[in-house]
């Protein structure tokens, strides 16, 4: 919408103002998705997207924008509708299609998509708008219905006895599950639990069933958390998940617990009866907390004697004698390279304590974006002759970041493209302004990454099996740049398959138009 507010309008007439004005709130006022997308920019980036949009898909604008429209189908790409998609987008013509999309959340859902190209005055297509319509309900309808039709009376006997079992199965399973799991009545009144719950709380059904659950072990279960979760975030958003709650308990002591709320909604015999699985997570995170405690107390143990150590080395490279064998010149020179890997992976680890415990601290200033990028490519291009890497694009604008850690995560993706692509020489940046954010990509044509592992790599301390083999390393580094990137209100994402390189594209808000 920035190119539109700064291309196709003179905002300096008032009228011509107010005008747009109008048209962005009727937009944002609009019960359809409706993006924008750049078809000037590799990839097609979305540029703009209404309120309605961020609603039906669960995304937050920051990060939909530079993003091609493809990611809300996630894993799921073998749909035609796709194909039809390119096709229109190649020959810039309209189309309309039924799309399965999901969720940010992963909830499944149909889309009615109709997409039509902006033209300029000579006919090029510099522009798409899409309008978008949640549809599953109508597709469940539909599919409903031919269920309907193809059902006959003569099979209610069997469905009916086949529900009796599933239900004797379920009850069974329920009892089974290594989580306290709650049956709520609307008026909060426990139905059942399952055997854990009495097990872990040091309940029995007759101190339970048909009590108020705030009334339970005389008044233990009276939480304010609870209440809040049930009686004013449960009514109006369902279901409610990784709800956390910490208690201490009269009789059992402190607990720290997760719970997953949802209420059913259809109709029936268990309307709004309110389900809570309730997991104790008191030891794991006790145990989380150990790790980050040892992981800082060990960080910066390390660094003291490895500054000194550091410090006599760069010592004795200085004091070696003129005419000394070159062998020992070698081995010294060696321990200096080995020691500033050593220093490195320890300042990462730092990173991650302080990321961890919330203590990461960003100076943000302006700078120049397009010179940072430049500057920390030409330092990497420096350091390696067995990789040509590659800028092209610009955004021209100076952002309000902490520059540092900005090339911190450059640095960072460069290093991978060429560490995981060693047989393939080219590595492409690719910098550009979508809407109100710069975009960065890097884009190698190495190995690869599988799809079922793209979320994972940003974890904490994961590597890809394979990977890990041919590749030594911690597994923290993307890790560090994720949360960087998200510190700064921006997204870190990857596209890729294996085999077929990847692409790791990063996006910052300019903060003059920061909302």
């Amino acid at each position: 919408m920035n190119s539109l507010q700064n291309g196709a309008f003179d905002l300096s007439n008032e009228t011509t103002r107010e005008d747009f004005n109008l048209l962005l709130k009727a937009l944002d006022a609009s019960i359809s998705g409706i993006i924008l997308t750049d078809n000037r920019l590799p990839d097609n980036p979305i540029i703009y997207c209404n309120k309605a949009f961020e609603i039906i898909t669960g995304y937050d604008r920051s990060e939909i924008i530079g993003h091609n429209c493809r990611f809300l189908q996630k894993e799921d790409r073998d749909q035609k509708e796709r194909a039809i998609l390119r096709d229109a987008i190649k020959n810039g013509k309209n189309c309309v299609v039924d799309i399965r999309n999901y969720k940010k959340d992963g909830t499944f859902f149909y889309n009615e998509l109709f997409m039509s190209p902006i033209k300029d005055e000579n006919g090029k297509v510099n522009y798409f708008i899409g309008v978008q319509n949640d549809v599953s309900l109508r597709k469940k309808a539909e599919q409903d219905l031919r269920k309907q039709q193809e059902l006959m009376e003569k099979r209610v006997a069997e469905r009916t006895q086949s529900l009796k079992e599933n239900e004797d199965y379920l009850a069974s399973i329920v009892q089974t599950v290594r989580e306290s799991l709650i049956v709520l009545n609307p008026e909060f009144k426990v139905l059942s639990v399952n055997d854990h719950f009495l097990k872990t709380f040091k309940v029995t059904t007759e101190d339970t069933e048909g009590r108020l659950l705030y009334e339970l072990g005389n008044g233990q279960w009276n939480i304010p958390a609870l209440k809040e979760l049930l009686e004013s975030i449960l009514p109006t958003n369902n279901p409610v998940e990784e709800f956390e709650v910490e208690h201490d308990f009269p009789y059992i002591g402190k607990k720290l617990m997760i719970l997953n709320a949802h209420r059913i909604e259809l109709e029936g015999q268990y309307k709004d009866r309110i389900l809570i699985a309730i997991e104790d997570i008191t030891d794991r995170r006790e145990i989380e907390r150990r790790k980050d405690d040892f992981l800082s107390i060990a960080s910066h143990e390390l660094k003291t004697p490895l500054t000194t150590i550091k410090g006599l080395v760069q010592i004795m490279q200085r004091m070696v004698p003129p005419g000394l064998d070159e062998k020992f010149s070698s081995v010294l020179d060696k321990t200096g390279v080995y020691v500033d890997r050593l220093n490195n992976l320890i300042a990462e680890l730092l990173d991650v304590s302080r990321i961890q415990t919330g203590n990461i601290e960003l100076h943000k200033d302006l700078f120049d974006f397009d010179k940072a990028v430049h500057e920390a490519v030409e330092t990497i291009q420096v350091a390696t002759k067995s990789h040509q890497i590659k800028i092209s694009g610009s955004t021209n604008e100076n952002v309000s970041a902490d520059e540092s850690h900005i090339v911190q995560v450059i640095n960072n993706l460069l290093s991978n493209a060429i560490k995981y692509a060693p047989d393939h020489k080219e590595i492409d940046v690719y910098l550009s302004r979508v809407s109100n954010f710069v975009k960065l990509s890097v884009k190698d044509r190495g190995m690869g990454i599988r799809v079922e592992d793209h979320k994972k790599i940003f974890d904490r301390f994961y590597r890809v099996g394979d990977i890990q083999q041919r590749f030594p390393g911690m597994g923290i580094g993307l890790y560090i740049c994720d949360q960087i990137i998200k510190n700064h209100g921006g997204t870190l994402w990857v596209e890729s398959e294996l085999g077929q390189g990847s692409v790791f594209s990063f996006t910052l808000p300019l903060n003059k138009h920061a909302a």
